[in-house]
């Protein structure tokens, strides 16, 4: 079952990703948060995102969640050894346990917002400033979903002329496989910022903020169905919620 991008409005989809994430942060049993996972990803192949696209993706990425469970536990060596050198413990049953609960509240928030992916940008900015949001704030959130594609693509980019001057990086150690990703923010960070100073120079060249109040020609209208969704999205958060602190 696929729902089209014009059957729900967009502020739904807002009340979604933001119980999913809210969830994410609230809960601590592993269970249940794997349940989450399951539902975000599920809602996200209904809305037709980019989902498996994303998970694919994360592959890449697999030693940092190992590295992570690592790191967690360095800070709770409390619990049983499962993994040890000697007397030295390198993990705890707690540190794994904090792990993978915050693999999992990651997993939870990247499929969660690849649901936003499907909205038009303008539309959630028109349904934000609705809600009375402020239509600054409102922009900021439609500019960070206009960019993030482009973003994506110039990571791809970088990675790609790497592996064209002969480094692979999969047989780099994790090391100096760090090391190059942090030669590989540097340019892209700097691209952001230089776009970020042009669009804000565009901005103040067309009068943006100049006026106090402003209309819409187009205006949002909220059917039966986007308040039942929203219902259900509300009952099943606090049902959620009430089952992790039974």
């Amino acid at each position: 079952m696929r729902i089209p991008e014009k059957a729900l409005d967009p502020r739904v989809k807002v009340i979604m990703v933001l119980s999913l994430s809210s969830l994410a942060v609230l809960i601590k049993n592993i269970y249940i948060l794997a349940g989450i996972l399951l539902i975000s990803i599920l809602l996200s192949v209904i809305f037709n995102s980019p989902i498996l696209s994303v998970l694919k993706k994360l592959k890449r990425i697999l030693w940092i969640f190992i590295f992570l469970v690592f790191i967690q536990s360095l800070f709770h060596p409390h619990g049983s050894s499962l993994i040890h050198i000697g007397s030295i413990t390198l993990i705890t049953r707690e540190g794994m346990i904090k792990g993978i609960q915050l693999i999992l509240r990651m997993l939870i928030i990247i499929s969660s917002a690849t649901i936003m992916a499907t909205n038009n940008s303008r539309e959630v900015v028109q349904g934000l400033v609705q809600w009375k949001v402020p239509y600054e704030i409102a922009f900021m959130v439609s500019i960070a979903i206009r960019f993030l594609p482009t973003f994506t693509e110039e990571i791809k980019d970088v990675v790609t002329a790497i592996q064209l001057r002969g480094i692979e990086l999969e047989k780099i150690p994790w090391r100096k496989r760090i090391k190059i990703y942090s030669y590989v923010l540097m340019p892209i960070v700097a691209n952001s910022l230089i776009k970020a100073r042009k669009l804000s120079t565009a901005m103040e060249m067309k009068g943006f903020g100049i006026y106090n109040k402003r209309t819409s020609y187009h205006l949002l209208k909220m059917r039966w169905i986007d308040y039942a969704v929203i219902l259900l999205t509300i009952t099943t958060f606090t049902v959620i919620l009430r089952l992790n602190y039974l």
